[in-house]
């Protein structure tokens, strides 16, 4: 099928991508001539492993495209797919104005018979809305299909889904978007089919419900640093529980990322706008607020509120491995912290500190590699779990650094291992350690 993907922003990009891996004729629409230029160049503007390799085997091909001109390309597609960002406003809601910009071209431009799918994130009622803008135009109809891609993992994530989730009115809709989608129908994965505004509640269902393992394993860990239990053997005990889960049930140093922060915000103001009070959604947004400033609160117990002079080691500043995003990341909280109270910053991360850059400039300094980062620091801060940080040679880091202290945001090392050579550990949730 003839597909126009209007944005190139991670989701956007992705979608497209894959769409054309799976033998559909795609155009990536933005308006950005920057982005534009260099996808020609094949310089993608986020990191996603593998995704790189398909963009040069399709472009190569002839199915995959990029352009700035959204008229003629809307023109020319059966299917019209809007992934432009929807970010937060001030109140929690979700700021629509890109998506209604991008319906009014739509509304100009659409050939008969070709259908709108909304992939962007989008309250309740959005579909609606973006019909009204498109009515008299040659579109049949508008379709919602959220997202559910993990950074990281975007490329299994689109190929292998959990489910597709697909909302809309016309049966012609149902028809095409079946058409679209029919190589993972056949390769059996879960296609669900209902109105729009189930699929619109479903994405930020499904993203907040992920927030709140996250957010009460993040209580349950302080209850364990006050009892004097581990939460890591807690974790592997409830999370055997079929029903339960151990995905999302880490404790750490809060989640981040343009999805969980966003999407609960948004969950809060659509219900509050419709008179529901989502007291669960409300309380994970707290806990994760809350969860950003404990290990903030160890440092100071350890060297006091005046940081003046000291120097600490930052490994990691994306909010997760396996991306450059630092949107919401923990790691910015933690910096613009360390710094306020007059403390030195040495970061190193794989992917993000490029991005980081962008958003602080040198207020930090920047290693070249872990071990760099490492050398005459008071202390190393672990803030993102990359493969690359998980085994480290401890007698090593103990050398390198000035003074003694390993701060375990994201629980992935074995205390003993830490303390066998004269450091001192401090986890999330594994009891407090002198």
């Amino acid at each position: 099928m003839k597909v126009c993907v209007i944005g190139t922003g991670y989701v956007g990009l992705v979608v497209g991508v894959c769409l054309s891996e799976r033998g559909h004729q795609v155009c990536c629409v933005d308006r950005d001539t920057v982005k534009i230029d260099n996808l020609h160049q094949g310089v993608l503007p986020i990191y996603e492993p593998g995704l790189e390799n398909i963009v040069t085997r399709n472009v190569t091909d002839g199915r995959l495209r990029f352009s700035t001109d959204s008229a003629t390309e809307i023109a020319n597609a059966e299917v019209i797919y809007i992934a432009v960002g929807t970010p937060s406003a001030d109140d929690g809601s979700a700021n629509l104005s890109a998506v209604r910009a991008v319906a009014k071209q739509i509304a100009m431009a659409a050939s008969p018979n070709s259908i709108v799918v909304i992939k962007s994130t989008v309250p309740v009622g959005t579909a609606d809305m973006v019909r009204s803008i498109l009515e008299g135009s040659q579109v049949v109809d508008v379709v919602s299909n959220p997202e559910f891609l993990r950074e990281g993992v975007a490329i299994e994530d689109f190929e292998s889904p959990d489910r597709i989730v697909i909302g809309y009115q016309q049966q012609f809709a149902k028809e095409q978007m079946h058409r679209l989608y029919t190589s993972f129908i056949e390769d059996g994965h879960a296609v669900y089919f209902m109105d729009n505004r189930s699929a619109e509640i479903t994405k930020y269902a499904a993203n907040s419900l992920l927030a709140t393992k996250i957010s009460f394993a993040n209580e349950l860990a302080r209850l364990c640093d006050a009892a004097g239990a581990d939460i890591d053997a807690v974790r592997l005990g409830t999370g055997s529980d079929s029903r339960i889960g151990a995905k999302f049930l880490y404790a750490g140093v809060g989640y981040g990322g343009s999805c969980f922060p966003k999407d609960v915000k948004a969950l809060i103001y659509m219900a509050k706008e419709l008179g529901v009070d989502m007291q669960i959604a409300q309380a994970v947004e707290a806990v994760n607020a809350q969860q950003k400033t404990i290990l903030m609160k160890r440092i100071v117990q350890d060297f006091g509120e005046d940081l003046t002079g000291f120097h600490f080691a930052m490994w990691g500043l994306a909010f997760k491995p396996q991306t450059d995003d630092v949107r919401e990341a923990p790691a910015l909280y933690m910096i613009e912290q360390l710094r306020s109270r007059g403390a030195i910053v040495t970061a190193y991360d794989p992917e993000a500190m490029p991005n980081v850059q962008l958003h602080i400039g040198d207020r930090i300094q920047y290693a070249e590699s872990s071990d760099a980062a490492l050398q005459n620091a008071d202390a190393m801060i672990l803030m993102t779990e990359w493969q690359s940080f998980r085994q480290p040679s401890w007698p090593a880091v103990a050398q390198a650094l000035k003074g003694r202290y390993v701060y375990d945001g994201r629980n992935i090392y074995n205390p003993q291992d830490v303390e066998d050579v004269g450091l001192i550990y401090r986890g999330i949730g594994r009891g407090y350690r002198s």
